[in-house]
Parts: structure tokens; sequence; C-alpha cells
């Protein structure tokens, strides 16, 4: 397992800073690699991503990243798409979110069908959305959490 000297709180914003997300830059954050490999559970294969797994990450205060999903679609201007899942360790709360997160909407809720569903908050900011998973069976911690940034036009720029 990889360990970070840094909160999540940091690991956030240092990945923000990353957007456009690249395999090199998400490698370069989280001071792991990434293997290649196609997480979606298709029967066939999708070509229209590229797909990189990787973790454990351990953080400073006690969180433990078990994955890490970056998904890269094959077209000029897309800005990535990264989950970080599977938390463990320290239980980090709603409330905390909401202290550094204060303008959180409901996105997504469970819906009876799996206890592995998610309850989803999400903050949309300047350059896309962050967004905080609960799931059903343990809604009191954090499960994980999705950056999706906006698509870039020719010259960086976002749509």
């Amino acid at each position: 397992m990889t360990q970070l000297d840094t909160t999540l709180w940091q690991t956030i914003d240092t990945l923000v800073e990353q957007i456009p997300f690249t395999k090199a830059k998400v490698e370069s954050v989280l001071m792991t690699q990434l293997a290649e490999k196609d997480a979606s559970r298709r029967a066939i294969p999708n070509t229209a991503f590229e797909f990189y797994v990787g973790g454990p990450i351990g953080l400073l205060d006690g969180i433990v990243i078990g994955n890490v999903d970056l998904r890269i679609r094959r077209e000029p201007g897309h800005p990535g798409f990264l989950v970080l899942n599977q938390f463990s360790g320290a239980c980090i709360s709603l409330a905390t979110v909401r202290a550094h997160y204060g303008n959180l909407k409901m996105t997504d809720y469970p819906r009876g069908r799996s206890a592995y569903e998610t309850a989803a908050f999400s903050a949309i900011l300047p350059w896309g959305k962050l967004s905080f998973g609960f799931l059903e069976r343990n809604l009191g911690c954090l499960e994980g959490i999705s950056f999706a940034p906006h698509l870039m036009e020719a010259g960086g720029t976002t749509k």
C-alpha cells in the first residue's frame, strides 16, 4: 500500500489542480502506478475509454482509498473522470464533508435494490462536479469521491 503524507482534503485539492486528468498526473499525485484495465464489467470491451485502476493508498488522516478508477475518453477534449472509492480506516461523516463543501446537493439516492447503492451529495464547482458517496449499508461514513470535470474546448478552456 502506498502511504501519502497528505490528508483527504489536501489530496482532493491537489487532484483538482491536475484537471484535465491524465494517467501520469494522477499517478504523480497519488504516488502509485495505475494499471490499464477495463473496469466497466461489460461483456464487450469498451473501446471509447481508456481505463486505469490502482490502490490501495493510505492518507495522513487515517483514510485508506481502496480503489482508484480513472477513465479517459479516447477523443480530444475529454478531461477524464476519476473515482476514489472503497474507503476504509477513519470514518468521514456527511457533516465533515459539508464543513469543507457547504453547498452540497443530493444527486443520487439508494432505491432499495442493493445495500451497495449510494447516496451521493455533489458540489458544483467552476471546474465541474465533485460528488461524495455514502453506501446504503453504512450511510454514516464516506465510501468514495468522484471528480467529473467539464469537457475541454480546443485551447484548454472548459465548455
